[in-house]
């Protein structure tokens, strides 16, 4: 009868979903890691996931293989909703196989990445592999190939965010690297190339999983990482809140939040809060808190490259990207990481319709041998490219210090950047007054009987005739000079009107942005 066959069927699902064992699970928990499925059951809405092909097995032989075929075959895939928006996911079961990948897991993985493609809905990763499975040979590696060019192909059209809650050792490290953000859990999280072992037998090198791939070291050193936490829980509660600012596909926009942050709102603090003298600093994070609705943001990389800010934020309940240096950290300055930092992220805005505000207060990049010879020209010209090549709406604001190519790199209206505003306190010149006045008044302040005061007053006289506030506005390069308290005001009336903003860039198969 129908109905014995039913009871059948949920008897298997509930094996399927109980997993391997009891023994397997308390492992698990042992290490302070929750399950596929309990990690899912976090991240989405309550009730909302739909499983495909729980009842995969897979079909190789050799090596004791042909008598272990758990159901999964060690990856839990599907769809749900978060926040009533389709997601789909997969999550690696530790517990089957080490979570390794073998041609039946792989499947699976291509198949939910296939329908999150046609689907036009984010994919999440939650990964906690052991790699390839050694024991189905070169068929494991051909399945990370089909990942990879997956990943590839959908990067630009669907968020992808790779979630890290286990080791990622090898070629399957290179999956997260492909996606569009990186979230890692410390002390249960690593990734690397080559593991510690390999390391000192080649280089003599003795190091901890963690000191060489962990949490930390991603998003303080390497900036793989753009976000790091203490647990689980936490990790995937803050995936949910970047999906809520984050569009379903290139062909969406981000959903408009209502917001009791009124549009009108000025911002008085911001009087108090920034220095007119440009050699004191100030923290940029909180002129975002004031301008932002409600005073919240998400950064990302927090942690790596603080010279520059980048988060995403809302404008009267529209999500915002947001570009700012940061004169606590190296003054401010551009330099190697700040580029790649920057970069990526006006990329990532631009891909999914995000608007930017780019909040200026830069001296310049940073000169120094190390520079030069890492190669500041290439990744300079990344950031330069990427707000170059940027059809969304684009709003600049330039709070004290633009100096040289840094203000030209950072959307000024010269790059594209549809409005552009100042402050009272602007600055915007080749190079600080000083500087400049020392090449353009060497002979006279040279020939002087008091170099000294000749020096004082030529760069007295430069920042007169060259740097006051108004310079830039009076030849059509500053939109408009603005009280700071009218700032959110401003950005959010302009945001605004740039909502309907059309741009084509010409046709050609893709361009080729400096690496």
């Amino acid at each position: 009868m129908l109905s014995e066959r039913v009871q059948e069927l949920r008897r298997l699902r509930g094996q399927v979903q109980a997993g391997p064992s009891e023994e397997a699970t308390q492992v698990q928990h042992g290490k302070g890691k929750l399950t596929a499925r309990e990690r899912i059951a976090l991240l989405l809405d309550e009730g909302s996931f739909q499983e495909v092909e729980p009842l995969r097995r897979h079909r190789a032989t050799g090596f004791g293989l042909e008598a272990n075929r758990p159901h999964t075959d060690g990856v839990v895939t599907g769809w749900g909703t978060v926040e009533g928006r389709t997601v789909f996911v997969y999550a690696h079961d530790f517990r089957i196989f080490g979570g390794a990948l073998g041609e039946a897991h792989a499947e699976k993985i291509h198949k939910i990445m296939d329908l999150a493609l046609a689907a036009g809905a984010p994919l999440v990763s939650l990964n906690d592999g052991a790699g390839a499975r050694i024991q189905e040979g070169v068929t494991a590696l051909a399945g990370y190939g089909g990942i990879f060019t997956r990943n590839t192909k959908a990067s630009g059209v669907i968020p992808q965010i790779s979630v890290m809650l286990g080791p990622c050792a090898g070629g399957a490290a290179y999956s997260p690297a492909l996606t569009d953000f990186v979230f890692m859990v410390r002390e249960t999280s690593q990734m690397f190339i080559t593991g510690p072992d390999v390391v000192k037998a080649v280089t003599g090198e003795e190091i901890s999983q963690n000191g060489l791939g962990g949490a930390d070291v991603h998003a303080e050193v390497s900036g793989v990482a753009h976000f790091a936490y203490d647990d689980e829980e936490t990790c995937l509660a803050e995936v949910r809140y970047l999906l809520s600012l984050l569009p379903q596909n290139n062909r969406q926009t981000a959903p408009v939040e209502p917001t009791g942050d009124p549009a009108d709102r000025r911002c008085d603090e911001l009087l108090d809060l920034v220095p007119t003298d440009g050699n004191r600093s100030y923290d940029m994070r909180a002129v975002i808190r004031s301008l932002v609705d409600d005073g919240e943001y998400l950064e990302v990389h927090e942690h790596w490259a603080g010279n520059v800010i980048v988060a995403l934020a809302r404008l009267d309940g529209q999500a915002v990207g947001i570009v700012a240096n940061q004169p606590q950290s190296l003054a401010g300055v551009l330099d190697i990481d700040a580029s790649d930092k920057a970069a990526r992220f006006v990329q990532m805005c631009d891909a999914f319709n995000i608007p930017l505000v780019t909040l200026l207060d830069v001296p310049g990049f940073l000169p120094g041998v190390d520079q030069e010879h890492g190669g500041i020209i290439r990744h300079g010209a990344k950031l330069l490219y990427a707000y170059c090549n940027a059809t969304v709406p684009r709003v600049q604001l330039i709070l004290r210090k633009a100096y040289g190519g840094a203000y030209i790199v950072l959307d000024s209206r010269s790059v594209g950047a549809d409005l552009s505003y100042a402050w009272p306190t602007n600055e915007i010149a080749v190079m600080g007054a000083e500087g400049a006045a020392n090449v353009v008044f060497r002979r006279q302040i040279a020939a002087a009987d008091d170099p000294d005061a000749m020096r004082a007053r030529m760069v007295k006289e430069y920042r007169a005739e060259l740097m006051h506030p108004y310079y830039a506005a009076e030849r059509g390069l500053v939109d408009d000079v603005i009280d700071p308290a009218d700032t959110r005001v401003v950005l959010v009336r302009s945001l605004h009107m740039l909502r309907t903003k059309h741009a084509d860039l010409p046709s050609r198969k893709h361009g080729n942005q400096p690496q």
